[in-house]
């Protein structure tokens, strides 16, 4: 599949960048303008010497770690999806692989003299982050984040004051912005509150959260509504939660379906341990089950799937649209076996059920409320 090529010319080189997943009428570029930003302010301050060691975090399609490949830069990410995308973009620029990824689930090692911050979109990741980044730096190392200004609040800024110390910003360029942060060591230790645990009253569990995950204190009311139908989930053999998040869905898919193998899918670092940690604390080693760090069911060994449980994200990153929800539906009819069937659940306006109907050939409204629909489609072929 081609998408249309995009430059991007720094003080670094010119590079080409590709988003992905990669379309055919791809409109969004692989950096914005706090990624200019950045690398306008690191040339111009000659920040970077032969002998830094670098550190970016969040770096979401790979734009920095490629413009600064000759730093060796080591990525910090709760993407898989950024992982794949940095790869992607390496090899369509002809760049040795000296790029080195570190999952959100892990910590980096050693001192960095630099450290690069994307602001990502949930605080609470970026708050987990700057307490471990903590433990990496000192005193004499240049933190640097960027954002574009929308995205940056006072509660951001408050972050960075209060974790790491003095804290300034820039000017506005293009409506981006950059951030400063001067590392102070506090007599006071900080622990990272992640992850977070509430107890589910309706389903008699309680769910453990990390950092990054979406609605972290409570159960989400589309996924309230989904599970409120689980008594007429059709038996399937081998189930799949696509985009697990804590892994709710799949835990309670299996209380109703013991016998089945379940599948956790995310392409969230924090998702799949968190999905996990919730399913070895309530099933232990009772039951078949794998979690795979995945770009939609492109990891998944074995395509031989009967039922495809799915709460799909509306975004990416910053970035509100459909395109991963349509690439799951997608994937989910490549993957069912004849007669499976795909559930889903999403807010009324965007239309999903005739979507599945364009993918599936036909779709039926399960069950709604007066802002989510559950949704079934079954493969035919």
């Amino acid at each position: 599949m081609n998408t249309i090529d995009k430059h991007f010319q720094t003080p670094y080189g010119a590079y080409q960048l590709q988003r992905l997943p990669l379309q055919k009428k791809q409109t969004l570029r692989a950096w914005d303008a706090a990624d200019e930003y950045l690398l306008n302010y690191l040339h111009q301050e000659n920040t970077l010497q032969p002998d830094s060691k670098l550190l970016i975090l969040n770096d979401q399609f790979g734009a920095l770690a490629t413009c600064l490949n000759a730093y060796t830069p080591e990525s910090w990410s709760d993407s898989s999806v950024s992982q794949l995308s940095t790869v992607h973009n390496y090899h369509l620029n002809q760049l040795q692989p000296a790029h080195h990824f570190i999952p959100s689930t892990e910590t980096p090692k050693g001192l960095f003299t630099t450290v690069l911050i994307k602001i990502p979109k949930t605080s609470a990741l970026l708050e987990d982050q700057l307490i471990k980044l903590k433990e990496h730096i000192n005193a004499d190392t240049k933190i640097i984040a960027a954002a574009m200004t929308r995205n940056i609040h006072t509660s951001t800024l408050m972050l960075f004051e209060n974790i790491l110390g003095t804290t300034t910003t820039s000017l506005a360029k293009k409506k981006a912005r950059l951030i400063f942060s001067h590392y102070e060591k506090s007599e006071t230790e900080i622990k990272s509150p992640y992850p977070k645990d509430y107890h589910v009253k309706s389903l008699g569990i309680h769910l453990s959260n990390h950092a990054n995950l979406f609605s972290k204190d409570k159960l989400d009311y589309g996924s309230l509504l989904m599970l409120e139908q689980f008594k007429k989930l059709p038996q399937a053999k081998h189930i799949v939660d696509l985009g697990c998040g804590n892994g709710v869905l799949g835990i309670i898919a299996q209380r109703y379906q013991p016998q089945s193998n379940i599948s956790f899918l995310d392409e969230s670092y924090m998702a799949v341990a968190s999905a996990k940690m919730n399913y070895d604390k309530i099933y232990k080693e009772s039951r078949q089950s794998e979690f795979i760090v995945s770009d939609c069911l492109s990891q998944l060994p074995d395509s031989n799937v009967d039922l495809i449980l799915c709460n799909p994200p509306f975004h990416q990153q910053h970035t509100i649209g459909d395109q991963i929800a349509w690439r799951m539906f997608t994937q989910s009819a490549k993957c069912l076996n004849k007669g499976g069937k795909l559930w889903i659940v999403g807010n009324q306006h965007l239309h999903y059920a005739a979507k599945l109907k364009k993918i599936f050939g036909n779709s039926k409204v399960i069950a709604t409320n007066n802002k989510f629909q559950v949704i079934t489609a079954t493969s035919k072929r």
